[in-house]
């Protein structure tokens, strides 16, 4: 039953996936979310984004960002990066996913979606068919409505981990994954 939930790949950041070897895979287009996974909560794109943005259209990728937050919260960081986005997309529906994909002209066979929360992000982009990546959030510190879901999905994260060992995979991907994937 948490399956749904789990993602396709954890990764202690969005900066650290190998979008080269993706883009080789045969993945084309990648849908964001944008705070605590690109940036903290409300913060405009930074130099790390930019660069990042910069990078993933030289490859060739198109790229969609896809947030539940209000129209001038999501303009402001699509502002500097300039791509195309969705406010209010209504995660973890599917809608918003497949809207994404149709405006980059991608499917979900070459689609990435990259995202901090399992239970809108992950969740949606797997109803849609998607491969996840869910990332550690960027700043602890949080609005009390995800500080309580993130309890839950700490839950969902300690049976993540106990599969993966099972299966004798990486729980999580990154630099810091044998310190902190070792908490759960």
């Amino acid at each position: 039953m948490l399956e749904r939930f789990y993602p396709d790949v954890y990764m202690t950041s969005a900066y650290q996936i190998d979008y080269e070897k993706l883009y080789e895979e045969g993945y084309r287009g990648i849908i964001f979310d944008i705070d605590n996974t690109l940036v903290e909560h409300g913060a405009p794109a930074d130099e790390r984004s930019k660069a990042l943005f910069a990078r993933l259209k030289q490859i060739g990728y198109r790229i969609f960002l896809l947030s539940n937050n209000k129209e001038p919260r999501v303009k402001l960081f699509n502002d500097a990066v300039q791509v195309s986005y969705l406010y209010k997309a209504g995660k973890p529906g599917v809608k918003g996913y497949r809207k994404a994909m149709k405006r980059m002209g991608t499917d979900a066979e070459t689609t990435i979606f990259v995202g901090d929360q399992l239970f809108t992000d992950v969740w949606g982009a797997k109803k849609a068919g998607i491969r996840t990546y869910l990332t550690m959030p960027i700043d602890p510190k949080e609005e009390i409505q995800i500080v309580l879901k993130r309890y839950l999905e700490k839950i969902v994260l300690h049976f993540y981990a106990r599969e993966c060992r099972k299966q004798g995979r990486q729980f999580l991907v990154g630099e810091q994954s044998a310190q902190k994937g070792s908490r759960l």
